[in-house]
């Protein structure tokens, strides 16, 4: 059944009606639609623009319906045009000429924006959970390894001595930031756009209000073409859930590095690696590999909404019927790493010794050995210089700084004695940087706690 079949002599195309229906991805919001539309029979019957009996009817109908549609009892009709033109034609079905009143004072067009608006608000609820789990995951692992002294990396080039908790928790302010931004984006899609009619709102005397309250929405609309035509919230939903894969792939690809032979910082539970069908020895990353590559997917799924939008003239077009797909898919992909990644790192094997043999064969001590002479009055740069050809002459000797004998500290300047092997201990190198922020110890635990405690407030 179409909704719009009084103008037309013909049947639609059968390939033409496949190509133009969007039940196949929309039937999702069914129980959006069924929400969306109790609330405006509720509305329409208060106000009397139909009887209250007959609006108490579709009311009561359209729970019928929903109920039998989570049942399983009532499979949605995969021939419909879209979810609306399905439950309108059961509700009819079901209480005759009074279903029919359902769609007083309403287009399909502020109807699909109000579902769109109601499913994403919903589905942002559910990945707001899975990114605070994500973030508790990583305050755990970081509180467990708050004291494993690793190198800290720039150009990927091994750098100064930090500890692998205050890694994991440059990840944890990542995930804390797409929190606020989807919780940003969820207040402006929050918005009821129903009684905006297809374009130029209604001659009824809707209570919109009543409706935006009873659907738990912050506001309405105050345009009725930007409601209908305002399609702002997908793509932003989509840009703030490009910016969640970026933070997996660099995460990802992390722990690829990390459980190289090269590297050996981390190993993966067998539940979460696979094998080759060739080489026995191997031990692949394929889940974090997989959340990498499917970063592009998610971008994609942003610049189709973006392409999709860019040309339309107010008010409705039906190229916006490509937004559901696309945000759909978005949505699905980021659930679907998340889901994978989260206990991926709750179940990796940490090996705090490798890490501790990298920091010390990297001379990532060289600055805490500049500001060694520092603290003897040597400006800065002069102590910069002199560890420099330290560096050289440890590359030349085979040795670190830690192992340079004295003798050769001496030689490229007399203000060294022996406190500089306290002074570029690892340990002590970290330990020293208990600036808010730094990766000392101390300061790790700190954020745990501050980390724990925002958690708990969301």
């Amino acid at each position: 059944m179409q909704l719009w079949t009084g103008r037309f002599q013909k049947a639609l195309d059968k390939k033409t009606n496949d190509f133009n229906s969007s039940i196949p991805f929309d039937q999702r919001m069914y129980k959006e639609d069924i929400t969306g539309s109790i609330a405006h029979a509720r509305m329409l019957g208060k106000q009397g623009i139909i009887p209250a009996a007959e609006a108490d009817v579709i009311i009561e109908g359209l729970q019928g319906i929903l109920a039998d549609i989570q049942s399983g009892a009532l499979p949605i009709d995969p021939e419909a045009e879209d979810i609306h033109t399905f439950v309108e034609g059961e509700l009819t079905r079901r209480v005759g000429d009074a279903g029919k009143r359902l769609h007083t004072a309403r287009s399909r067009n502020d109807q699909v924006a109000l579902d769109d608006r109601l499913y994403l608000r919903g589905r942002v609820d559910e990945l707001r959970e899975q990114l605070k789990e994500l973030i508790g995951v990583l305050a755990d692992k970081a509180a467990q390894y708050k004291d494993a002294v690793m190198p800290g990396y720039t150009h990927l080039q091994r750098a100064q001595p930090i500890t692998f908790g205050h890694h994991l928790l440059a990840y944890a302010e990542m995930f804390f930031r797409d929190l606020d931004r989807l919780a940003d984006c969820r207040r402006r899609m929050n918005i009821s756009p129903l009684g905006s009619g297809a374009l130029a709102g209604t001659t009824y005397p809707l209570d919109r209000e009543m409706v935006a309250k009873e659907l738990g929405m912050e506001g309405i609309t105050h345009n009725s073409l930007d409601g209908v035509s305002d399609r702002d919230f997908c793509m932003e939903l989509a840009a703030d859930l490009s910016i969640v894969m970026v933070h997996l792939s660099r995460f990802a690809e992390e722990v690829i590095l990390w459980c190289s032979f090269e590297f050996r910082f981390v190993e993966l539970d067998d539940a979460f690696s696979t094998g080759s069908s060739i080489m026995p020895q191997k031990k692949n990353p394929d889940i974090a590999e997989l959340v990498r590559g499917k970063a592009g997917r998610v971008f994609g799924d942003l610049t189709t909404l973006l392409a999709a939008m860019k040309g339309l003239p107010l008010a409705y077009n039906k190229d916006m019927q490509e937004d559901k797909e696309a945000v759909f898919d978005a949505l699905d992909t980021v659930t679907m790493c998340l889901t994978a990644f989260t206990p991926m790192l709750d179940t990796m094997t940490v090996k705090p010794e490798n890490m501790r043999a990298a920091a010390a064969g990297g001379f990532i001590n060289a600055t805490d050995c500049a500001d060694f002479l520092v603290g003897k009055g040597l400006p800065f740069r002069d102590a910069y210089k002199a560890v420099g050809q330290l560096v050289a002459r440890c590359i030349q000797l085979g040795e670190t700084l830690e192992s340079l004998p004295m003798e050769e500290y001496k030689k490229v300047c007399d203000l060294f004695d022996e406190g500089v092997y306290k002074a570029i201990s690892l340990e002590k190198c970290v330990g020293d940087r208990t600036v808010v922020g730094g990766p000392a110890p101390q300061c790790v635990a700190e954020e745990v706690r501050r980390v724990r405690q925002l958690l708990e407030s969301l």
